[in-house]
């Protein structure tokens, strides 16, 4: 048998365990008494220990609600210049709101996919929002004919 040699070991070693598990063997008490004195094992997944859900929730319709802020002055604003290259108010105010439920779906869709991917992605959920957001993109275009 060959002697190792310090430069021949150096692949990855694992590091000794924290606390080694009581014996099998030793009394009900005296593992009780080892359990009690260590401190329990940080948890390795730190998702799974902390519920952000709500404050992301909140988090994500206050974004929703600024967007929608600013997607009613885009609204306006497209309306306007609708108006200015002759077409008829109402019609350009119709294409302004159908620009509005577009970009509200879009948006919706997009903060929903941020707060929860894994719920929120499903094409129960993304299916109408799609949906919806094509047709108002179609109409948005369609309305604004003179």
């Amino acid at each position: 048998m060959a002697q190792e040699t310090p430069k021949d070991n150096t692949g990855f070693t694992l590091p000794a365990p924290a606390s080694a598990p009581p014996a099998a063997d030793a009394p009900a008490a005296s593992a009780a008494a080892t359990t009690a004195t260590t401190e329990p094992a940080p948890a390795l997944d730190p998702v799974s220990t902390t519920d952000t859900s709500s404050r992301d929730t909140l988090v994500g319709g206050v974004v929703l609600l600024l967007l929608f802020i600013a997607f009613f002055f885009a609204k306006n604003a497209y309306a306007n210049g609708l108006v200015a290259k002759r077409v008829p108010p109402n019609k350009a105010n119709a294409s302004g709101w159908w620009l509005f439920i577009f970009l509200a779906s879009l948006a919706t869709g997009v903060v929903l996919a941020a707060v929860n991917a894994h719920k929120f992605l499903a094409p129960l959920f993304m299916g109408p929002l799609v949906l919806v957001g094509l047709v108002a993109l179609l109409l948005t275009f369609t309305s604004s004919r003179r």
